[in-house]
């Protein structure tokens, strides 16, 4: 069987998570994948997937004979796609990846756009609150808020976000708003702790950053939730701009400790060296990066 055909099969199956995924994926029947995978396994003398009645997962070899794959995969796709033309035709199946409640906001209507636009091209949209690594996941091109590592991938900013801390008007004319940090303490504050985030909020001060361990009646695992709560008038709550931009805008909300916020932080759109030689990449790169910029540059000061 065909090597290619047979990475092809087994990563359907790694990244469905089970045979009758990856046959329906593949529009194979399941019987094929489950004999392409066992070829494969026999091939190479190794055990890729640990199967049993309700599970199937990935062993160590899997782990990295998937990423291999993947990779490898993409770069046939991308030597395909330039011999058949696709340098200057956009289309394809594009990966990418946001923040969660960025890529709600703003990266979702830049995509919906492009699509309209670009009819060839099928997007698969990966929105969560970690950073995903691009190769091994098999994503074209990503947006990352705040300083970015030293990497490979080629980066385009767009704009910068803050982090500020808010309360609706009633709460802030029935409790008035703090006026430094030691002040804190005394208020109701409403604490956003992520997976991977701890409860504390973090501050400007005397030019040196500061982490503040807030202790909040109430925790939330959930940055919509926490401006809900700040809206309803519970306390103050410390979110990312772009988040409480439109209730900002409204006047449903108000920013209290300006002087005491960190620098912004910065927005890039991200891409791996060489991907932009691929039309379907290089188009959205250019058509995301102008609508980041447009809306970001419309957040409230």
């Amino acid at each position: 069987m065909n090597r290619f055909h047979e990475m092809t099969v087994f990563l359907a199956v790694a990244e469905a998570g089970s045979f009758a995924a990856a046959s329906r994926r593949l529009e194979m029947s399941a019987p094929s994948v489950t004999r392409s995978v066992a070829a494969l396994e026999h091939r190479l003398g190794a055990l890729l997937l640990v199967r049993t009645t309700r599970s199937l997962r990935l062993t160590e070899a899997g782990q990295r004979y998937a990423a291999d794959c993947r990779r490898i995969l993409d770069e046939v796709e991308q030597a395909d796609d330039a011999a058949a033309g696709a340098m200057s035709a956009p289309r394809g199946a594009l990966g990418i990846t946001a923040p969660a409640l960025f890529g709600e906001l703003h990266v979702m209507p830049a995509v919906l756009g492009y699509l309209r636009e670009h009819r060839e091209v099928s997007v698969r949209a990966l929105l969560v609150d970690r950073v995903v690594n691009l190769l091994d996941e098999g994503i074209d091109v990503a947006v990352r808020i705040g300083a970015l590592p030293d990497s490979t991938l080629t980066a385009v900013p767009v704009g910068h976000v803050r982090r500020v801390v808010c309360a609706s008007p009633d709460f802030l004319r029935q409790h008035g708003a703090p006026q430094d940090l030691d002040a804190l303490h005394r208020f109701c504050t409403i604490t956003a702790a992520m997976e991977g985030r701890g409860p504390q909020w973090r501050f400007l001060q005397d030019g040196e950053a500061r982490r503040l361990n807030v202790e909040s009646q109430l925790t939330v695992t959930s940055f919509q939730a926490a401006v809900m709560a700040a809206r309803e008038g519970w306390g103050l709550t410390q979110v990312v701009s772009y988040q409480v931009a439109r209730h900002l805008a409204s006047g449903a909300l108000e920013v209290v400790l300006r002087d005491f916020e960190l620098p912004p932080m910065p927005v890039h759109v991200v891409y791996p060296e060489g991907r932009k030689s691929s039309a379907k990449v290089r188009s959205f790169v250019e058509f995301c990066v102008q609508a980041l910029r447009r809306d970001l540059a419309a957040l409230p000061a």
